[in-house]
């Protein structure tokens, strides 16, 4: 139901039929994965962009640069859930091929969450590593710093492993990324307390130092705040965000966050590797296999607690949140309602989107 509710209001506002699904499934898997940073409280962002321009409905990307391990793709800022399985699939095809690929994209639109495109390249046996950027959203104070310098500057790694899940790591270099600052505001799960830095040095977790002022249903907009998100583990995080600006934006093409740029694009370089053709032997998986067991039978910390890998959480969330649905904050179903009617959705369509 909320996936398809969110597929109407996107062809509504522009869309084909077949990019309103993808991004209300890309957007509603993220929730089910537990990230509702990366959900539906995108909506009415996503919405306002398109209306405004800056994102672009339905595009076909562009090869700048094709060798035979190599691609460098712009997205030419198409929706991210359009233009990023494009980019994947061309470093998926390629690696195929040739066991290794090194794959751009720059000019994307919002790539929503980074796991799902390493999800995919997993889903056909391979491991991916991305860095990613966020050119135009400057969000992040460096480490000994308060002023806005970084993107959210994500980074992922995914590993398959052969009919289980894979080990999906997916993070933000920052305490928390910006959605779950925008979660928070709209009445969500608040952030730790320390997330965010003000003017003056001092920590805080008021979404309002990142927004300013907003009322429950508007809009957020990070230029109006006077403090920033903080870097995860002090000088290592920032320096980890520092090369996913150098390697997932300069040199991707995208540029390195910059608040001149105005427009808001994801940059990202990717590299897929398949483990068949460098571990012929099948070492690989069976030593992974190993390792997982080795590290999850260490004794918790806290009594009756357990050790988790990552991908795990997402996982158990994902069958638990299908079973149970998702939660939704007040203000962001009342936001997404309101974006529904902002693109001129059928009113019967949201009646039946909004009846118990």
């Amino acid at each position: 139901m909320l996936e398809s509710f969110v597929a109407d209001i996107f062809v509504s506002a522009g869309c084909s039929k077949e990019e309103g699904g993808r991004v209300g499934r890309y957007l509603v898997s993220a929730n089910l994965s537990g990230h509702d940073s990366h959900g539906v409280v995108r909506v009415p962002r996503y919405a306002t962009q398109k209306k405004n321009g800056t994102v672009v409905a339905d595009v076909t990307v562009e090869v700048v640069v094709d060798t035979p391990v190599i691609a460098v793709v712009d997205g030419k800022y198409g929706f991210g859930q359009t233009v990023t399985p494009q980019a994947v699939r061309i470093g998926i095809d390629k690696c195929r091929k040739n066991g290794l690929s090194a794959v751009t994209l720059r000019n994307a639109g919002h790539v929503g969450r980074v796991g799902d495109w390493a999800e995919m390249a997993a889903a056909e046996g391979l491991v991916s590593i991305h860095f990613v950027n966020a050119s135009g959203s400057v969000l992040v104070a460096p480490y000994g710093g308060v002023d806005r310098r970084f993107s959210t500057a994500p980074y992922c790694v995914g590993i398959p492993r052969p009919g289980q899940d894979p080990l999906v790591l997916d993070f933000a270099t920052s305490i928390v990324a910006e959605g779950k600052v925008l979660v928070a505001s709209q009445g969500g799960k608040k952030v730790p307390e320390g997330a965010l830095i003000g003017p003056d040095g001092q920590p805080s977790a008021d979404p309002h130092l990142l927004y300013g002022d907003y009322t429950p249903t508007g809009p957020r907009n990070h230029a109006q705040g006077t403090g920033a998100i903080r870097a995860f583990g002090d000088h290592k995080g920032s320096g980890l965000a520092f090369m996913c600006e150098m390697l997932g934006g300069s040199f991707s093409g995208n540029g390195a966050t910059d608040p001149r740029r105005g427009k808001f694009a994801n940059g990202m370089l990717s590299f897929y590797v398949d483990p068949k053709v460098f571990d012929p032997d099948g070492f690989f998986p069976k030593d992974v296999a190993k390792y997982v067991d080795f590290v999850k039978s260490s004794r918790p910390a806290t009594a009756g607690a357990e050790i988790l890998v990552p991908g795990e959480p997402e996982a158990r969330m994902r069958r638990q949140r299908l079973a149970e649905g998702v939660p939704l904050p007040d203000d962001t179903w009342a936001a997404i309602v309101e974006t529904a009617r902002s693109v001129g959705l059928d009113e019967r369509r949201i009646q039946r989107a909004t009846s118990p």
